[in-house]
């Protein structure tokens, strides 16, 4: 399932076909879709919608446009729509200098009611902003207090209002523009932001994708906004559609997230094997004990699978470019499950990674990796500091002081069994890059640096 955030099929646009409308949108695998008022009569509409189609939320607000419109009347009533079911973000609200249909002052004003609104309910707020990054900004900066939450619609800024958006904690979605042939610097603005923070629309009936331009724009032509997106992000479409279907019910609390924590789960094409949620580091830049979800899995083990069940889970894996031992866990943890199904893998063909912290020896009390020569392809170990005084301060191993020195060996003793061993650090100003792949030059290993905070 998908989820079109922001659409507004009460425009006379669907007067006609609204039903099949829907129908085509249920067709395409769009399961939710927000309609998102944009005046009063707009808001109100929308809420009708909601309530007369299972698969409709409602959106209420007033958009720049019409800030200047706006009664205290208008307000108060708008307002009373808060408590109507179904009723899941305020706007869309925001500033609009492209179009100037309203004076500046008067859209700040009707701005920051919106904020204060969605505040006061605990809602999000969906934020138009054209040609107005830096007022819009410097205005969300008044209301953030660790509690602004909600989504600049149809991104069209630059990578710096985008950064600085991300850091305010909001959402960014991309509609039918990031399609255009045109539209590379809109591709690379997209780039910068976080899968994790992107959310899908169509800004029906405007803005319809590239195939379908100067039509009519609906909530199915998702279809071709997500292959564009999966290009970006060098990810499957299948990626796209479940990671932004798990950001829509974070920020609106619509669609189903995953309950049950996966133990064989899917990125782009490789498939990923959950043993464990053990590990015997802490680290510092580590969400394993507060946010087990990676890629839009679920990576919450309720108990940890038997080798016959990770086998069932993993089902026919002759379609994935490699299997990888690397769950919200430390694989070695379970050593014997890892290489019973490391075994049936290698029956089936397949190449093999494993992710690791590289305390496997002290995690099973002898040295380890001869045990999984022929059956591990590639192995990447967290190296994460050059010092062991640094190591220890950042991944506060259970191990204690002997950590470091056992990690060196076991990336000495990868070397000697596996055909490919890389090493990693996760990029921080407090760790030395240059020492870091100093010792991955001295052990002949290759280096990488992984992104904070990007999983998968």
């Amino acid at each position: 399932m998908i989820i079109d955030t922001h659409a507004h099929l009460d425009f006379p646009d669907y007067k006609s076909d609204l039903d099949s409308v829907l129908i085509r949108a249920k067709e395409a695998d769009v399961g939710c879709i927000i309609n998102v008022g944009t005046n009063l009569s707009a808001s109100k509409k929308s809420v009708t919608l909601a309530h007369q189609f299972n698969n409709v939320y409602a959106s209420i607000g007033i958009h720049p446009h019409d800030a200047s419109k706006v009664s205290e009347q208008d307000w108060q009533t708008l307002e009373s729509l808060v408590k109507e079911s179904k009723v899941v973000a305020i706007g869309e609200t925001g500033l609009d200098y492209y179009r100037n249909r309203s004076p500046h002052e008067d859209q700040q004003r009707i701005f920051r009611k919106h904020l204060v609104l969605a505040k006061a309910h605990n809602l999000p707020v969906i934020i138009h902003s054209r040609d107005a990054g830096n007022d819009c900004l410097k205005i969300l900066e008044e209301y953030k207090n660790g509690t602004l939450k909600g989504v600049v619609h149809c991104f069209s800024g630059t990578h710096e209002i985008a950064k600085k958006c991300i850091e305010l904690g909001l959402y960014v979605s991309f509609a039918g523009p990031i399609t255009f042939s045109n539209a590379q610097n809109l591709r690379e603005v997209a780039k910068s932001v976080p899968v994790e923070r992107l959310l899908l629309e169509t800004d029906s009936p405007f803005l319809s994708p590239q195939p379908k331009r100067g039509e009519r724009n609906e909530p199915s032509y998702l279809s071709y906004i997500i292959p564009v997106l999966a290009d970006i992000y060098g990810l499957s479409v299948e990626d796209i559609k479940r990671i932004t279907t798990f950001n829509a019910y974070k920020l609106f609390g619509i669609g189903k997230p995953e309950l049950e924590g996966k133990i064989a789960y899917a990125i782009r094409n490789s498939l990923y094997i959950n043993l464990t949620n053990r590990c015997s580091n802490v680290c510092d830049f580590c969400m394993r004990e507060t946010y087990p979800i990676v890629k839009g899995h679920n990576l919450g083990l309720k108990k940890e699978p038997t080798a016959e069940e990770v086998i069932q889970a993993i089902g026919d894996p002759t379609g994935y470019d490699e299997v990888v031992f690397c769950g919200y866990g430390e694989p070695t943890e379970r050593l014997d499950a890892l290489i019973t199904v490391a075994r049936f893998l290698k029956s089936k063909g397949k190449r093999i990674r494993l992710d690791t912290n590289g305390h496997g020896d002290l995690i099973n009390g002898r040295p380890i990796i001869h045990e999984l020569k022929g059956l591990i392809d590639i192995i990447c170990i967290s190296l994460n500091a050059e010092t062991a005084e640094k190591y220890e301060d950042i991944c506060k191993p259970v191990f204690g002081k002997k950590t470091y020195p056992a990690l060196i060996q076991f990336i000495k003793d990868a070397k000697q069994f596996i055909p490919s061993v890389q090493v990693s650090i996760v990029e921080s100003p407090n760790v030395d890059t240059g020492k870091c792949k100093q010792i991955a030059d001295e052990l002949g290993v290759d280096f990488r640096v992984r992104r904070y905070n990007v999983l998968g």
